[in-house]
């Protein structure tokens, strides 16, 4: 995990060495400064080559250094790149794969650079709340000119070498390799051995033929696309400081709006999500070496809504897939569906025709469970109903291969009871994707009692193939998502029976920044299912209390979008939620029926109840072992509920507000007699980090 030094000829060679990204920690800034040095001090060394081991030039700050005193511990980043620009011999970046980050800002900092090919350039910190900030904002602009580098530093995202040479003018690359880049590196650099003085991009001139209005659109541009985040405009800010500022004094502000920037909850939350992102692939009991079974071919059960869009991730990835029906209507229709998506996906120029094809040739369909016999991986996506799961998995258990791995993408229903209708319990997980299944990225992965670990690691594999976020849950009525919401949409029931719209509650939470308000939500999965799952709860939870406005909705027939009418009114063949005056009425009955005492109800309180009834609940999950960490539950409500990522997940947000706020306030709602007060007692778990003074993250 550092870098290696080797003389070629005349060249020397220095090659960072830190998987998997060369991450640029600092027992490797400290070995590629040696190595600078080094070679400056050795007469038979005429020029040096910087690149990177592996699969990468750089990807920038080693991620396991971060918030870490070895972050900043010399020589930082910026004295590497002052030891590599002040050397008194050529250096040249041999840049390859990926180059983000730091290890752009690195490369910048060398006399040349030569790159192959289809590498990857970047600098996307502002994905992390952040600028640049060894440079990057001062060097691009004057190497790449002045509209593309802010293109690129605003919006953090990768674009290739060989179209960034195309630039007119640009000194970002003095040569594009093709063959082999390390001969065509050291080739370069006994070429400009000799050449002096050596260029330095800090000496170009960073310009732009009317600053001043480019500026002032781009600021308006930013700022309609960015409202919720500080970085953009404060990278904005920075690439202008190149223009009209000496290079040092450019650096100077660079630094101070990366500080700035750092200490901001948008970048905190940001930068959480970047981790927890990371950690839910960790399960702590199933070593990251364990062998994985190969999945080459995929059966789908089902091919509906759900089976279709379970489909097209898999046929997205490149693996066969075969759909099995009971009828050769409900796969007609689920195939033309398929295809209606991918076609909707040409004609928008995201999909190229042969890719289409590519994909379509590797779906079949089937009536019968035999042509399922040689999958690797079977998913279940029927009815959800524990009787229809039962017939399936009997059936699967008869025809599937050993050690074929038997998924349910149920929902709510115990994963272990359908383990218990096989003979084969270890082979059986819960793959619950979230609808539309080819575009939402949360998988939560369900764990039963019996599930294998190799079948566990195995799907969390698959689950990054077809590029989904996978979450572990442990079994229990609605895992982790589906769970947490229902009290999240109890609360929302008690603030209609309090005297708040529908519209009151739903202008709240997407004001707070949700992509949508818990009623929206509703009428667009349909209220029925709710009032199905409600219907169950009345038995097996009596004691649990329910507004019962839903039900009255519900007995008026008004299910949500698919009949026209929910808790707003919708015109044929449009989405747009109109306030309905019939939802009005029916509510005003509904609370003097009850005997309600109606207040004006602020909208903090309205997102305050709604969201610390998602936190109160996951910390009782994380007591019980559904869930591993409170980061993975905010991945679960950042990719599969619509949580605004600018607060970081319902968890991160807690220790925003404080623990010891959201117990205070969580003793005001108790008192509330037409809530739950049974609810609002602090989890275990919660009321212990408050005593503590610790935070969930």
């Amino acid at each position: 995990m550092t870098a290696h030094y080797e003389v070629r000829g005349r060249v020397a060679v220095i090659t960072l060495d830190n998987p998997p990204v060369n991450g640029l920690g600092l027992a490797t800034r400290a070995a590629a400064a040696a190595g600078v040095e080094r070679a400056e001090n050795d007469p038979a060394v005429t020029a040096v080559v910087i690149t990177g081991a592996g699969k990468a030039f750089s990807g920038g700050a080693d991620i396991k250094e971060f918030g870490s005193p070895k972050a900043l511990a010399e020589p930082n980043l910026l004295s590497l790149i002052g030891v590599v620009e002040n050397c008194s011999k050529p250096v040249v970046a041999a840049i390859h794969s990926v180059c983000m980050g730091g290890g752009l800002e690195l490369a910048l900092g060398c006399h040349y650079r030569v790159a192959a090919p289809g590498a990857k350039i970047a600098l996307p910190e502002v994905k992390l709340g952040l600028l640049p900030g060894a440079g990057g904002t001062q060097r691009l602009p004057r190497a790449l000119g002045v509209e593309p580098a802010l293109n690129m530093i605003v919006s953090g995202e990768p674009v290739e070498s060989q179209l960034l040479a195309q630039v007119p003018g640009q000194k970002l690359f003095d040569r594009i390799v093709e063959g082999d880049l390390m001969d065509g590196a050291l080739k370069f650099a006994e070429e400009v051995s000799e050449k002096r003085p050596l260029p330095k991009v800090r000496d170009l001139k960073a310009r732009h033929p009317d600053a001043q209005a480019y500026f002032q659109f781009a600021r308006n541009m930013v700022r309609g696309m960015s409202k919720n985040f500080p970085a953009p405009l404060r990278c904005l800010e920075a690439v202008a400081g190149a223009v009209t500022m000496k290079f040092e004094d450019g650096l100077r502000a660079e630094r101070e709006g990366f500080a700035a920037l750092m200490m901001t909850p948008e970048s905190k939350a940001l930068r959480h999500a970047f981790f927890a992102e990371r950690a839910a692939s960790k399960i702590a009991d199933v070593p990251e070496d364990t062998p994985l079974r190969d999945i080459k071919k995929v059966g789908v059960i089902g091919a509906g809504t759900m089976g279709g869009g379970i489909s097209m991730n898999f046929l997205n990835a490149g693996l066969p897939v075969t759909i099995l029906e009971t009828k050769q209507e409900a796969l007609d229709r689920g195939v033309a569906t398929i295809r209606k998506n991918y076609e909707a996906q040409v004609k928008k120029g995201k999909l190229k025709e042969d890719k289409y094809a590519q994909r379509m040739a590797l779906l079949s369909t089937t009536l019968s469970y035999d042509d399922l016999k040689d999958c690797d991986l079977i998913i279940e996506a029927v009815f959800e109903e524990i009787g229809v799961k039962e017939a399936v998995f009997k059936q699967l258990d008869a025809i599937a291969k050993p050690g074929a791995i038997l998924a349910s993408n149920t929902s709510t229903l115990d994963v272990d009871k359908i383990a218990s209708f096989t003979a084969r319990p270890q082979d059986v997980v819960g793959m619950h994707f979230f609808s539309p299944a080819n575009v939402m990225k949360l998988l939560e992965v369900v764990r039963g009692k019996a599930t294998a670990k190799d079948v566990l690691a195995t799907v969390m594999a698959i689950g990054k193939k077809i590029r989904k976020t996978a979450v572990v849950s442990g079994v229990c009525d609605g895992f982790i998502g589906n769970r947490m919401i229902e009290q999240y949409s109890r609360q929302a029931g008690f603030l209609l029976d309090e005297g708040c719209s529908p519209q009151q509650v739903d202008k709240a939470v997407e004001k707070f920044g949700f992509a949508m308000g818990p009623f929206r939500m509703g009428d667009l999965a349909g209220n029925d299912i709710g009032w199905a799952i409600r219907k169950r709860r009345y038995v097996e939870k009596p004691h649990m209390k329910y507004s019962a406005s839903a039900d009255r909705l519900c007995e008026l027939g008004r299910y949500g979008q698919k009949t026209g009418a929910g808790w707003y009114d919708y015109q044929p063949g449009k989405r747009d939620a109109i306030p309905s005056p019939v939802v009005a009425e029916m509510l005003a009955k509904h609370r003097e029926a009850i005997g309600a005492k109606t207040r004006d109800i602020s909208d903090e309180e309205i997102v305050h109840r709604l969201v610390f009834a998602l936190v109160n609940e996951a910390a009782h999950l994380l007591e019980e072992g559904i869930a591993q960490r409170a980061s993975d539950v905010d991945m679960v409500y950042l990719t599969g509920y619509g949580f605004p990522l600018w607060r970081g997940g319902p968890m991160c947000y807690a220790d925003t507000v404080g623990l010891f706020n959201v117990v205070q306030a969580m003793k005001r709602f108790a008192k509330n007699p037409m809530d739950d007060a049974a609810f609002w007692t602090p989890a275990p778990l919660l009321a212990r980090l408050v005593a503590e003074g610790k935070s969930f993250t």
